[in-house]
């Protein structure tokens, strides 16, 4: 199998149902996410194999990463397709239980934090700002074309996803996240 095709030299490429201009929202959308992707392979990648401390983060990651390839494979439609798409409603719902579970393992946070800390943590904020721009292409997407609504869901709860897992990574490995200090008291711990 050859890797290049040359049917994109002139500046359009394939999606699901036809064919539109590499720079078209569709491609920008599901293109910001195969980055995420690539980070978020980053981030799984500094973990150890023989980890205990991160292991199910990795597994998290892992998952998060097939997702992703959901996320693009469901913006790729040229024409609405509900019937053929892979992301629902249930996966949001998942991370909410991941954010839920990694907040409560943290420490309290009551300022705005610098992206930093441990070399995971660093790439999961990296993960955060991309998963942002992500979303906000796929909403330029949503307001061009019908897409899976869905998608748009995950994309805002992943972001959030990858800021309570950085702070555990940095917890994990006891490292303290790093205040910005002009930050007024912004956070308030929920009881």
């Amino acid at each position: 199998m050859k890797l290049y095709t040359r049917s994109g030299d002139a500046g359009q490429t394939s999606i699901i149902g036809g064919r539109v201009d590499k720079d078209d929202a569709r491609i920008e959308a599901y293109g910001t996410i195969d980055e995420l992707n690539s980070f978020v392979g980053q981030a799984a990648s500094l973990i150890d194999a023989d980890s205990e401390t991160l292991a199910d983060l990795k597994e998290e990651l892992l998952q998060i990463q097939q997702e992703l390839f959901d996320c693009g494979s469901d913006l790729a439609y040229a024409k609405l397709n509900e019937d053929r798409y892979k992301v629902g409603a249930e996966l949001a719902e998942r991370l909410e239980a991941w954010i839920d579970r990694h907040q409560t393992d943290n420490p309290p946070l009551e300022k705005f934090i610098l992206p930093g800390g441990t070399s995971l943590a660093a790439v999961l904020h990296v993960c955060r700002t991309v998963c942002r721009r992500a979303e906000r292409r796929a909403v330029t997407l949503a307001r061009q074309h019908e897409v899976n609504a869905d998608v748009l869901t995950y994309l805002n709860r992943l972001s959030d996803y990858f800021f309570a897992v950085a702070r555990t990574a940095n917890a994990r490995m006891q490292v303290e996240d790093t205040e910005y200090l002009r930050s007024a008291k912004v956070f308030g711990r929920k009881s």
